[in-house]
């Protein structure tokens, strides 16, 4: 029977006593391993090799579908399930899939209502980082959009995208009752109304409704007297 070997601090056991060697770095904290680029340190000679290919720029791992490479194999793993289609990490709660566990890590704050990321301004907080980036340029003023045509300037991309409609003239949104396109989602949502007969928008003083907000708002000042 083949002996094992037991880490003195941590009782992990390992085969082969190079392992054991490597693994009790983990405890005193040596490091022998260091990069002649930059002088970071590691633990393991492998982990010196990778990290050196931040410098020299090798992608030994090449991909046999589209010849995308990759400096590291785990990078190659991740990336070949956009090929098969593969999503291995599954969410115990509603059973949607992920190709990445990042993205199910992500996933998971909708059960759970984490939101780790927090505005330095205002303490608002957001379930992922790229949501407080976007939220912050309320605070700056920041609107890195540039729209080619005008020149006018958004905060984020999708506001762009649906400013850039008034030059093209695009309408990707089609009515599927009557044919009728519209340049933006929110347009179309209440132009369906016309087919449903939906009315959400409710006079708290005397229950008329209405299909559109700005309808509710001209019929409240029959309640108000107000004259805009």
């Amino acid at each position: 029977m083949e002996s094992t070997l037991l880490c003195s601090e941590c009782g992990i056991s390992f085969r082969r006593k190079c392992r054991l060697i490597v693994h009790q770095r983990v405890h005193t904290g040596e490091e022998p391993y260091e990069c002649s680029e930059c002088g970071k340190h590691f633990r393991e000679k492998a982990a010196l090799t990778k990290h050196h290919r931040v410098h020299t720029g090798e992608k030994p791992y090449e991909c046999s579908d589209c010849g995308k490479s990759f400096s590291q194999r785990a990078e190659l793993t991740k990336h070949r399930r956009v090929h098969t289609g593969e999503k291995p990490y599954e969410c115990s709660e509603c059973g949607n899939h992920f190709t990445k566990r990042a993205e199910l890590t992500k996933h998971r704050r909708v059960h759970t209502g984490e939101k780790p990321y927090e505005c330095s301004e205002c303490g608002k907080h957001f379930t992922k980082r790229a949501e407080l980036t976007k939220h912050y340029r309320v605070h700056t003023g920041e609107k890195p959009y540039e729209c080619s045509v005008c020149g006018k300037h958004f905060r984020e991309r999708s506001h762009l995208t649906k400013h850039h409609r008034v030059h093209t003239g695009e309408k990707p949104y089609e009515c599927s009752e009557c044919g009728k396109s519209f340049s933006q989602r929110s347009a179309l949502t209440k132009h369906h109304r016309v087919h449903t007969g939906e009315k959400p928008y409710e006079c708290s003083d005397c229950d008329k409704s209405f299909s559109q907000r700005c309808h509710l708002t001209k019929h409240h000042t029959v309640h108000t007297g107000e004259n805009p």
